[in-house]
């Protein structure tokens, strides 16, 4: 058994869904395993990982636009120190998740035709996000 980790930075330009499956599908192949299993963990509060559809963009602003809705930065809320966009990206993280997990199969992420690993950004204004990938398998 064998494993590898690697920490990828990815730049947002705000909020939004920001696909990252060719980066990850890459490094997988680098690492020349043929089966296992992917975990990809978001070391953030206010991102969060999602598997979505990445042929139509509507889908992308549909989500966003969603979650605008089930939390909104006018909202009543108590933690206001960092901004109006932040507690709302907690709510956002709280709803979605921070970790996946794909499988491995003849060297590849075993993915569906029209799914795609997103970072989703739910600050308003650019960050720097890291994402730690973790593959153990043979």
């Amino acid at each position: 058994m064998k494993q590898s980790v690697r920490k990828l930075e990815i730049s947002t330009r705000g909020q939004g869904l920001y696909e990252f499956t060719a980066t990850a599908n890459a490094w997988v192949e680098q690492q020349k395993m043929q089966t296992g299993l992917l975990t990809l963990f978001c070391r953030h509060t206010s991102a969060s990982l999602l598997i979505q559809e990445n042929a139509d963009p509507t889908v992308r602003s549909d989500i966003q636009a969603c979650f605008d809705r089930l939390a909104p930065e006018d909202g009543p809320y108590n933690h206001v120190c960092e901004g109006p966009d932040d507690m709302p990206a907690h709510l956002k993280t709280a709803l979605t998740q921070v970790q996946l997990s794909i499988p491995l199969l003849n060297g590849r992420l075993v993915l569906g035709a029209w799914q795609g690993i997103y970072l989703f950004e739910h600050r308003v204004h650019p960050h720097l996000r890291e994402i730690v990938l973790h593959l153990i398998g043979d």
